[in-house]
């Protein structure tokens, strides 16, 4: 059981935020409250202070065990993160420890010594390469190059020294993928003025700046080639961020990376993480007045409000063109508006300069309703936790209510400045994946042809009415190399309906694929409002005593229609039929999947284990099988039967 969590309005400013912060490490209670930390840093995370006081609150947060932080709240799993490179990197844990903890997740750190990253990468034996390492970050700049460069030096002798870096990287980066259990992260080199000006001619200036950006393009292209390599590149973020580094620092103490360029690195990786932890966003809810255009559509009418034409309107269109791009990569956008609902509606259907249409938006809410409670039932309608929800709102009162209210919905306030929204909703990363799939781009649609389910549900005299009515259709097959990237998305992404919530890359879905006695099955649905997708996954070993389900799968929007049952009955018909003895499975609680928890015996399995964490071992002796559901047609296959 989590430790009791005290519960505070959220703070103003980042000076209470990070007053905060620190008389809970005075008072020794960082750990216990750790869930709550997360929107004290959220504050500090925002403004032009945001790197240093993100790195002061993570120097405090990483003198906390994080096995405490685990033992105290289950669901702060520690990520294992080694760090080797070429120059000191002590800057480094101050904001990595806090821009992950701002996702929930403690740090525990494993860092290298100065100048080892050679070594530690071909160390298979070493810390980067343990089977407990989440990621690797191995960290390079331009100066490892030309630290190796003979004295003098000629384009020439830089030309040949990258092409060795990069093939050194290129094997490297194999060898990891082959023998490593993590992510390795590397990053592009960023070529300093003082680096190139120590050539006089133009020319020879010109030649080192074009190897230099074929050289970055080779790294980046190895994270093409493996999807458990993974190339930040720093050119965006020292755009941002100012000068690479200190040249005093540099030389001084080997920094050739400096704070502020680090602390966004850091908030990169936090990304990189909660991807891999399965919590990334995937609603995007946007207020209206101030937000989407300029002015107040109750004060100053359709024709008053501005989102193209005038000089802050301009912004306004912008901003909306970045939301939409955002939707159509698989983002759910909604609206939250204090409004009356019919003039919001007659705005975004026929205003001239509209960005956003209706059909953009899967909910559009507009009443006079606290937005917490709307924000809740959204949710629900969606079939989705408020922990998927990014909020965007221009108004301070309507972010704190949601901050304090919902604290695990992330909040992203604007200012008056409507040229800053843009940067303001990106700063974060809310919505980053591994990988877009199809099923992505098409995901908005398939949610607004759930409002017809809706209105069939609600229109229906019983739930036994309203699931013969729906007509659902359920595929079962052996998974293909083309549903690949969709399995492993549904293992970095599906919380709720996960049994045993391991998650699991495009590489570790094809090594499951190819090996002997294993089955991996793909789970597709469809119904009389249209096809669904490929909506679950099961995993599943046959050994000599039994056939062992790894793990089920389900995506939130298909709930409660017999998908899951049909898929399951299924896999124990194929078992009995193949001979297995028995089938055997595990449940493992989180937070967040409680309700499928009596998923395996209500198909008739028996409780043989049940663990003080909670777990539970069942198995099913196949001696009376339950029928697939009614409602639903089942097409299964499962391909030649697997072998041990």
């Amino acid at each position: 059981m989590s430790a009791p969590v005290t519960t505070r309005p959220a703070p103003a400013d980042r000076a209470e935020a990070l007053d905060r912060i620190r008389d809970l490490h005075t008072e020794g209670r960082l750990a216990e409250e750790f869930p709550g930390v997360s929107g004290l840093l959220a504050v500090l995370a925002q403004g032009p202070a945001a790197a240093a006081d993100l790195a002061r609150a993570g120097r405090l947060l990483a003198r906390v065990d994080p096995g405490r932080i685990h033992a105290l709240h289950p669901d702060a799993r520690p990520l294992h993160v080694t760090v080797s490179g070429h120059g000191t990197l002590d800057a480094l844990t101050g904001p990595l420890t806090a821009e992950l903890a701002r996702h929930g997740i403690p740090l525990r750190p494993t860092i290298g010594d100065h100048d080892s990253w050679r070594r530690d990468l071909q160390d298979t034996t070493g810390p980067l390469y343990a089977d407990d390492t989440d990621l690797s970050l191995v960290l390079l700049d331009a100066q490892s190059v030309f630290d190796e460069l003979p004295q003098p030096w000629r384009v020439s002798d830089a030309a040949e020294a990258v092409t060795a870096r990069l093939g050194l990287l290129q094997r490297l980066a194999e060898s990891y993928v082959r023998d490593g259990s993590g992510t390795l992260v590397l990053n592009t080199l960023p070529l300093l003025t003082g680096q190139l000006r120590q050539l006089v001619d133009h020319r020879s200036r010109t030649e080192l700046s074009l190897l230099w950006r074929e050289f970055n393009v080779g790294l980046l292209r190895i994270a093409l080639a493996h999807p458990r390599v993974h190339v930040v590149d720093l050119e965006p973020l020292i755009a941002e961020s100012g000068p690479v580094r200190d040249s005093r620092l540099a030389v001084y103490t080997k920094e050739h990376l400096g704070a502020e360029l680090l602390g966004r690195y850091a908030r990169e990786i936090g990304h990189l993480a909660r991807a891999l932890r399965g919590r990334t966003k995937k609603v995007l809810v946007v207020d209206l007045d101030h937000t989407l255009w300029d002015g107040i559509l109750g004060d100053d009418g359709p024709d008053g409000i501005a989102v193209s034409g005038t000089y802050r309107g301009e912004a306004f269109g912008a901003f909306q063109k970045t939301v939409r791009q955002l939707g159509s990569q698989g983002v759910l956008l909604g609206v939250c508006s204090k409004n009356d609902q019919e003039p919001v509606e007659q705005v975004l259907a026929g205003h001239p300069d509209m960005v956003l249409r209706p059909d953009d938006f899967v909910r559009i809410t507009a009443n006079w309703q606290p937005k917490d409670g709307n924000l809740r039932e959204m949710a629900a309608r969606l079939n989705l936790g408020t922990d998927s929800f990014v909020f965007v709102d221009d108004s301070p009162f309507e972010c704190g209510l949601v901050a304090s209210s919902l604290p695990e919905v992330a909040v992203v306030r604007l200012d008056e400045e409507p040229a800053l929204h843009i940067d303001r909703l990106l700063a974060d990363g809310w919505f980053d994946v591994r990988e877009l799939t199809e099923a992505d781009r098409g995901r908005a649609g398939q949610y607004r042809a759930d409002a017809g389910r809706l209105e069939l549900l609600d229109g229906a005299a019983s739930m036994e009415e309203y699931l013969q009515a729906l007509d659902v259709r359920v595929t079962v097959a052996p998974a293909t190399e083309a549903d690949v990237p969709r399995i492993s998305q549904i293992t970095l992404r599906t919380n709720q309906f996960n049994l045993t919530t391991r998650r699991l890359g495009t590489d570790d879905v094809r090594a499951r694929i190819d090996a002997p006695g294993r089955l991996v099955l793909a789970v597709r649905a469809q119904d009389r409002f249209g096809d669904n997708g490929l909506v679950g996954a099961v995993f599943a070993e046959r050994d000599a005593d039994a056939l062992r389900i790894d793990n089920v799968l389900l995506s939130c929007r298909v709930f409660a229609r017999g998908i899951e049952q049909a898929a399951l009955t299924a896999l124990l018909a194929h078992a009995r039929d193949t001979g297995a003895p028995a089938v055997v499975a595990s449940y493992r609680p989180t937070a967040k999947n409680g309700k499928v928890r009596d998923l395996y015996p209500s198909l008739g399995f028996a409780t043989v284990r049940t663990g003080d964490d909670g777990s539970l071992d069942f198995r099913h002796d196949l001696t009376e099988l339950p029928p697939h559901p009614g409602h639903v047609s089942l097409d299964a296959s499962f391909g030649p039967p697997a072998t041990t």
